[in-house]
């Protein structure tokens, strides 16, 4: 190996302890195999969906999750080599490096129909109220934070998108672009 490739190993070495918002890193399967700081683990994703929402980490069996940039967390159906500079790979699922970890709604609308926990099912107005993106007061007996929020269609609960209850209110975290009045 000559001294320029070993200068290059050195540099892809330290890259790759450091986030890039260009690139995509396959999250470490564990805390003691990570190395950039403050980056989640697969155990720490599967563990916040099972305790937040009861989801069972089996659900996830198939995928692997990625970080593009300080805690974009996304997941993959299927396998791929890290890193990855590309532009996408399968969907966001989660914000990590804040207070409170969020789930995205594409997440909660593709996995939220597993959720056991932190569920809460709206009305017809409610529904239609969450979705325009408006807030609304209504009384909730469980866990304040994230939540799944869905309605029932065709006798099953439908998910349709991420909640935040706080003092007895439900606020829509639908984004801007998907909000409509129906």
């Amino acid at each position: 190996m000559t001294d320029g490739d070993r200068a290059d190993a050195e540099d892809r070495d330290a890259d790759r302890k450091s986030n890039d918002g260009q690139r995509f890193d396959r999250l470490p399967a564990t805390e003691a195999e990570r190395t950039v700081e403050g980056r989640a683990s697969r155990r720490e994703v599967l563990e916040y969906v099972d305790d937040r929402f009861g989801i069972p980490p089996e659900t996830f069996d198939d995928y692997t999750f990625w970080e593009k940039g300080a805690g974009k967390i996304w997941i993959y159906a299927g396998e791929a080599s890290s890193p990855l500079e590309i532009e996408a790979i399968g969907m966001t699922c989660l914000r990590t490096r804040q207070e409170h970890w969020k789930p995205t709604t594409d997440f909660v609308q593709r996995f939220g129909r597993h959720a056991q926990t932190c569920v809460i099912e709206l009305d017809p107005e409610a529904a239609r109220r969450f979705v325009a993106g408006e807030d609304q007061e209504l009384e909730w007996d469980g866990d304040w934070g994230y939540l799944v929020v869905g309605h029932e269609l065709a006798g099953d609960l439908e998910p349709i998108g991420v909640g935040m209850y706080v003092h007895g209110e439900l606020r829509s975290m639908m984004p801007k672009g998907r909000q409509r009045k129906l």
